[in-house]
């Protein structure tokens, strides 16, 4: 594309032409005068051969200033182009010389290159810094399979010096297996630093018009063994809490009978204090039992068994089961949804429950279902304080009530999860209160083992 300088010069002859063409004039001259002397004007012979050897001089002498005037702009111009192609693109040439215009080009040019070589660098530099923060293993083979590229993730997972492992082909590394097959999957390998289950991915790839291979490694077992270290580490802790609460009081309790039983003879109001430590005794131990059975509870629950459900008919039952409060329903479009009806009427009772609870004594709660896009949306909305600043709402055995067991929120979610779905509980935008809000898609189905098939 012609640029601004260019098109400046396009209606006359350039510079360092036409500097040419006058110095090809001007050594021409002393001959064209001498020719013109000898012609028009009567000379002897001695003169005519000193006239002859003059033009000849200066002829000469006019021709080696002409070929500096021009070979040497070329060596400039040679040198610049040397730079460019060495890298050096610092160096620039004087615009105002008999080359301008060139130089003008080649200057704009050193300036484009090093300005791409800057970004180059730096997006190199970025590259390196991702490649060597990541935990997954990188590997770049060219096209006859030989490593050309790695990062520390996979250097440790070969368990080699890097100056080592350059240059072998994949088979010596023992990776070419994981080149084959799909694109992406999970198997359990050995590798020379690690062993256990990795997710594997590879693709071909093209640079500098030659093919090559990408294979990245993701050690998936370390990160589900650190997942369920924390899980099991959570539920200690929530099991500890909950079963000192229960067996602390007992053992004290025991304690204080035992020494009462000790005492001869006994107070005359014996009978009412073993009474009242076993009451206590039986009641922490009905609690810890309730604990236990929830805990069961939401890890026992079965893969959802579905089936076309009515929501209008399934609200009309479960807010019959609700005596505390008189639920209000706002009958909806009619929607069917493919779900299991054992266990989305349980997440519906808990959800009712805790708007009850949180609206208690002469609250209002409301059930409610609409359609939004493929999904069917159920709220329970109430008019109680609102939820709790908590993140936590939904995490197994977190409770902000007393006495609550924490299982109810997080047995709502394992049931919407397990159709596909979602819950939510936020705080009313229009009034007090809370709303909890779980969606169902409509246009899936959840098979036996909580897999999609298609409703075609």
């Amino acid at each position: 594309m012609p640029t601004e300088h260019s098109a400046q010069r396009a209606g006359r002859m350039p510079r360092f032409e036409r500097r040419v063409l006058l110095g090809g004039l001007l050594v021409a001259v002393p001959a064209l005068l001498v020719a013109l002397a000898l012609a028009w004007m009567p000379w002897d012979e001695s003169l005519r051969w000193t006239c002859i050897a003059i033009a000849i001089a200066a002829t000469l002498l006019l021709a080696r200033w002409q070929y500096r005037r021009v070979v040497f702009p070329l060596y400039t111009l040679s040198g610049l182009l040397e730079a460019l192609r060495q890298g050096d693109y610092s160096l620039r040439g004087v615009q105002g010389g008999v080359l301008g215009d060139a130089i003008y080009d080649i200057n704009a040019l050193a300036e484009r290159l090093q300005h791409e070589r800057l970004e180059f660098e730096e997006s190199s530099y970025l590259l390196g810094k991702t490649l060597a923060a990541l935990d997954s293993a990188v590997f770049v083979f060219d096209e006859g399979h030989r490593l050309r590229l790695l990062n520390p993730a996979a250097q440790r997972l070969l368990d080699a010096e890097r100056h080592r492992l350059f240059g072998l082909s994949a088979a010596e590394l023992g990776l070419a297996p994981l080149l084959e097959g799909p694109a992406a999957r999970l198997l359990t390998h050995v590798f020379p630093g690690r062993s256990g289950r990795f997710d594997i991915r590879h693709a071909a790839l093209r640079s500098g018009g030659r093919g090559g291979q990408l294979l990245v490694v993701n050690d998936v077992g370390r990160v589900l063994r650190e997942e369920e270290r924390a899980a099991w580490q959570r539920l200690l802790r929530v099991l500890g809490h909950e079963v000192n609460n229960s067996l602390a009081p007992i053992q004290s309790m025991a304690g204080t009978l035992a020494t009462l039983a000790a005492r001869d003879p006994l107070p005359e109001d014996w009978r009412e204090d073993f009474r009242g430590g076993l009451e206590l005794i039986g009641h922490r131990a009905e609690a810890l039992g309730r604990f236990l059975s929830s805990y069961s509870r939401l890890a026992r629950l079965p893969p959802p068994q579905p089936r076309a459900v009515e929501l209008s008919a399934l609200a009309a039952k479960v807010t019959k089961l609700e005596q505390r409060l008189t639920i209000a329903v706002e009958a909806g479009e009619p929607l069917s949804v493919q779900v299991d009806p054992d266990q989305l009427e349980q997440a519906l009772i808990n959800l009712l429950r805790n708007a009850v609870e949180a609206s208690l004594p002469d609250g209002n709660v409301c059930l409610r279902w609409r359609r939004d896009g493929e999904r069917a949306v159920i709220e329970v909305v109430d008019d109680g304080p609102g939820p709790p600043p908590s993140e936590n709402l939904f995490v197994p055995f977190f409770t902000t009530k007393p006495g609550g067991s924490g299982i109810g929120l997080a047995l709502v979610r394992q049931i919407a999860e397990a159709h596909e779905g979602g819950v939510t509980l936020t705080a009313r935008e229009d009034a007090r209160g809370a709303v909890a809000r779980l969606w169902l898609p409509l246009t899936q189905e959840i098979g036996w083992q909580g897999g999609l098939t298609s409703d075609a």
